[in-house]
């Protein structure tokens, strides 16, 4: 497990977002484990060191799909949202195992993009997450209420939510883990900054997992959002956890997008 002390305290509150593919086992169906076991072992450490973190989750619906023997995330709605309703159970036990461990409690919050966007229903979100985080022995785990949700399953892995409570938290940082290193350029090698996101999106491609549903594209758009509210956002290799410590210290790590200003908390 990474030192999280070692690096410079920067970024105080963190928002870290975990893709399907990132959280469900490589060319197999179903959760790993070992994956939530490495993930939470780097937010305990960095929640000892006084950081608060804040997990946007995917990996509902690739959970669910195990339990329906499919081979692939489904293509319909209704399956898609009964997946998600098996799997969001499963889910939320693995990260309360994971995190039991550090003696660190789990919230789940399930939003939609609406709640977001109702003036009450946000602040009321907003509250209940300055509140969980007071607590300090508690990761708030907030996914989409995909067994509700219509359009929003539509949005992609998950992106676009994490900047949206990215924003809402008053975040410093976004890391964003993913099944690739960063952003990649023409020749196929990673961009360590991006000054100007708008000059780079045209290198995003909408490549997704048998079980994700998001892709470059939807994490540029997030990116580009979380840039707008004065949030960086780093997208980082998920199978590579420890380098969230890296990412904090401002290191070399994956790829860093320069905010227009400052986060207002």
């Amino acid at each position: 497990m990474s030192q999280a002390k070692k690096s410079p305290r920067k970024h105080r509150r963190i928002v870290l977002k975990f893709g399907s593919q990132t959280l469900t086992r490589t060319n197999a169906r179903g959760l790993d484990l070992k994956q939530f076991a490495r993930l939470s072992a780097e937010v305990a450490a960095l929640i000892r060191d006084g950081y608060q973190c804040v997990t946007v989750t995917s990996g509902a619906v690739a959970a669910g799909t195990s339990v329906l023997a499919l081979q692939q995330r489904p293509s319909d709605l209704a399956t898609a949202q009964a997946s998600a309703a098996i799997g969001q159970s499963k889910l939320m036990r693995a990260y309360e195992t994971a995190f039991g461990r550090y003696k660190l409690n789990v919230a789940q919050l399930l939003l939609t993009h609406s709640d977001l966007d109702s003036r009450r229903r946000r602040a009321n979100a907003g509250n209940t997450l300055e509140r969980l985080l007071a607590e300090g022995n508690v990761v708030p785990i907030i996914n989409e209420n995909d067994s509700v949700a219509t359009e929003e399953l539509t949005f992609g892995d998950n992106d676009r939510l994490s900047a949206e409570v990215a924003t809402l938290a008053g975040a410093d940082l976004l890391i964003i883990l993913t099944q690739v290193d960063g952003l990649l350029d023409a020749d196929g090698k990673v961009i360590p900054l991006v000054r100007d996101i708008d000059k780079v999106k045209k290198l995003a491609n909408g490549n997704t997992g048998k079980f994700s549903r998001g892709g470059m594209i939807s994490k540029l758009d997030a990116v580009k959002m979380a840039v707008d509210a004065g949030i960086t956002p780093v997208i980082i290799n998920g199978r590579r956890p420890e380098r969230i410590p890296d990412v904090i210290a401002g290191k070399n790590v994956g790829t860093r997008f320069l905010p227009k200003s400052p986060a207002r908390r």
